[in-house]
């Protein structure tokens, strides 16, 4: 039976993961290998999946190794990995995890979220916004949403919601109905060398999108507009603070919407709510009940996630690894909470990134009361020389008391740091660490 048989090198990955179990979905037999063990890929092995941790060939199940097995894989994979080469010299079809979402989507009603910053969080509040108006339909999103505690969402196959990543120019893979493009920010220099060629990647997404296209107002690209605070096709405006939350009045080109409410922190998050609003209503649905949806949105995990609150401790997780990100989660946190001292820890992810934008985070994690430094986490990289998070922190100036330490000393000291509020910030590994640091500050 043809495309019966998956195989995937990297299988952990969030995006990579997400196609895995809507494969098993569809009944196929799965494999794949990753580096390490996760909650993602324990998941998927309950779910039939047969995952090894051995990039070996020997290690590689005898029923995937024949050629009719489909090899998807992550561009993160060097092309000397052991299993890749023998899928690529024995024949097999295989694809970048891009280039498959880009055949499952292909003809079929899909909508795109492309951005530098806010891809996941649109994505999974357009995945909300959908449950909620009971439609058919699959999301595919970089995050686990919390009420689902998946990266997947799948009741149909009438439409397909998914993340548009820049990465390894991905997103020119899929050629959506509807997108809309939440920013256009320098990053991922590693792979277009220059801002200009990520100017110029993103336009070329803009221009494969075939029925309707949104963009953050101040985005010098074709298609309806979008804006908190400010004139634009949908917008938000009177914003002001109640809970864990913002009360709001929407401006629509079909109508005014007084008093909704959106149910997360962050003006960065309402935008994102506002982009998701407007794709949802785009691709026709009633603009009443999803403003009403807005209003019990569950959040992603590591997004501005609430860890532990208490009088003596707020702990909060964000996936921020970019200098703007960042600088939204400081003054998220120093709007909600302006009389409170907060303490960053912060793992930088990748040395190139560090090395690109090396000032601009010395600049923004000076702004904390305290900062706490973790090594650069390589991901995909080898070290480049002279690019430290020791180089960092002697860029840092200003306010914060600032500390380099390990991962074992974070874990056993962060009950001592007297900052009330603190805030874990990173896309690497550090994720795994906020369980303990969680532990560490219930015991005190």
């Amino acid at each position: 039976m043809p495309d019966h048989r998956f195989y995937f090198i990297g299988i952990g990955g969030i995006g990579m993961s997400a196609i895995a179990r809507y494969l098993l979905l569809q009944g196929k037999t799965i494999g794949g290998y990753d580096r390490t063990p996760t909650e993602l890929t324990a998941d998927l092995e309950v779910q039939g999946a047969v995952i090894t941790f051995d990039a070996s060939l020997s290690a590689l199940p005898h029923h995937f190794l024949t050629e009719e097995t489909t090899v998807i894989y992550t561009p993160a994979i060097p092309s000397s990995h052991p299993q890749l080469r023998h899928f690529v010299h024995q024949g097999n079809r295989l694809y970048k995890r891009a280039e498959y979402l880009g055949k499952l989507t292909k003809n079929r009603p899909t909508i795109a979220v492309a951005g530098t910053h806010g891809k996941t969080t649109t994505t999974a509040i357009l995945t909300h916004l959908f449950t909620s108006l009971d439609q058919k339909f699959t999301a595919f999103v970089g995050g686990i949403m919390n009420k689902q505690s998946s990266n997947l969402a799948a009741s149909g196959d009438e439409v397909f919601l998914v993340e548009a990543d820049e990465f390894d120019r991905s997103f020119l893979q899929l050629h959506p109905t509807h997108a809309c493009i939440t920013s256009v920010d320098a990053d991922h220099l590693d792979i277009y060398g220059t801002p200009d060629e990520v100017t110029s990647a993103y336009r070329a997404f803009a221009a494969q999108v075939k029925q309707s296209l949104i963009v953050a107002q101040g985005i010098a690209l074709p298609g309806l507009t979008y804006a908190v605070e400010a004139s634009a096709d949908f917008s938000m405006h009177n914003v002001v603070l109640e809970g864990y939350g913002y009360r709001f009045d929407l401006k629509t080109p079909s109508g005014d919407y007084p008093q909704l409410y959106f149910s997360q922190l962050g003006l960065h998050n309402l935008s994102n709510a506002l982009a998701a609003f407007a794709l949802a209503s785009q691709y026709g649905l009633d603009e009443e009940r999803l403003g009403k949806a807005l209003g019990y949105f569950g959040g992603v995990q590591r997004r501005m996630q609430k860890v532990l609150e208490n009088d003596r401790h707020l702990l909060l997780d964000d996936y921020a690894h970019h200098p703007t990100e960042i600088n939204a989660v400081l003054n998220t946190l120093r709007t909600a909470y302006p009389q409170e001292k907060i303490c960053a820890v912060f793992q930088p992810h990748l040395y190139s990134r560090t090395r690109d934008f090396m000032a601009d985070f010395a600049a923004v994690l000076s702004q904390f009361d305290r900062t706490i430094l973790m090594p650069i986490y390589p991901a995909r990289e080898e070290p480049i020389t002279g690019i430290t998070s020791a180089a960092l922190m002697d860029l840092m100036e200003g306010n914060a008391e600032v500390m380099l330490l390990s991962k074992e000393t974070i874990r056993t000291q962060i009950d001592q740091f007297p900052e009330r509020i603190k805030v874990v910030l990173g896309a690497g590994d550090i994720g795994i660490e906020v369980g303990h640091y969680r532990k560490k500050l219930i015991e005190r």
